[in-house]
């Protein structure tokens, strides 16, 4: 597992910091936003091609890669179309001359890092194999998981995008759709995507070593989501807020349910 570990690395590190040098020529941070799909689809594909091709390990590779797809084409067609992200441009600032070191270490670097502890499925399939699978099951249970919150993101991402090009809609917070249920349903979907893929490595290993490491990569999602610069950061943004304190208050923030009376 260390000599699988140490190539992630060696190929995360030459990845990030091809995309720092870009960064620097087109003076935007947010390429970085881009790249976090790149990491793992790109490492699972390398990864089942050069080891184990078996169906289920394939089966499990194509879910990894349409995700990270997905998210890169969504993320970079919609910053394409804008000027880089408030979050960069207050840190380019705060960060002074400190500002080069910084921006390598704590946002390409640390992304990076983050993304090898997502990616722990592709390289659990690639370290162990599948030599059987414990339950099918499991497998199908993960697979569906994997498809309500490929749902989830990518229609709440559409949403979202369809709502904010209409210009009537500007300084209005977005409540139809799957935003009616809950206010992050795109958050949820990815959330719930990650746990489908290790409902799916369960399936795999059962209650083998593989399976507890497999269990990292949800739970950094998750935390990241619901603690760090998910939910918290964005809305943060919508602070005194009016119109989101009231779908605040009848909306869950996570889980997608009816109103809140």
């Amino acid at each position: 597992m260390i000599d699988t570990i140490l190539s992630t690395i060696l190929l995360i590190w030459i990845i990030v910091s091809v995309a720092f040098a870009i960064s620097l020529i087109v003076k935007r941070n947010d390429i970085a936003d881009v790249l976090w799909g790149v990491y793992p689809a790109l490492t699972a594909g390398l990864f089942f091609l050069a080891g184990d091709r078996s169906f289920v390990a394939g089966f499990i590779t194509v879910f990894i890669v349409m995700w990270g797809l997905r998210l890169t084409l969504h993320i970079g067609s919609r910053n394409l179309r804008k000027s880089e992200d408030p979050r960069y441009v207050q840190w380019r600032m705060d960060w002074g001359r400190w500002f080069l070191l910084r921006s390598y270490v704590q946002i390409y670097l640390l992304q990076g890092f983050l993304s090898i502890l997502v990616m722990m499925p592709a390289l659990i399939l690639y370290e162990y194999g599948i030599v059987s699978v414990w339950s099918p099951f499991f497998l199908y249970v993960g697979a569906a998981l994997w498809c309500v919150g490929f749902f989830f993101e990518s229609v709440g991402d559409y949403q979202l995008r369809r709502f904010i090009e209409n210009r009537e809609n500007c300084g209005k917070i977005m409540m139809r759709g799957l935003w009616s249920y809950t206010r992050h349903p795109n958050y949820f979907g990815e959330v719930l995507l990650w746990w489908g893929v290790f409902v799916m490595i369960f399936g795999v290993y059962g209650f083998a070593m593989p399976t507890t490491y497999a269990m990292i990569s949800p739970v950094v999602v998750s935390i990241l989501i619901l603690c760090v610069s998910g939910i918290p950061m964005t809305e943060k943004r919508y602070e005194g807020n009016t119109d989101f304190d009231q779908y605040k208050n009848r909306t869950n923030a996570f889980f997608p349910g009816p109103h809140k009376s």
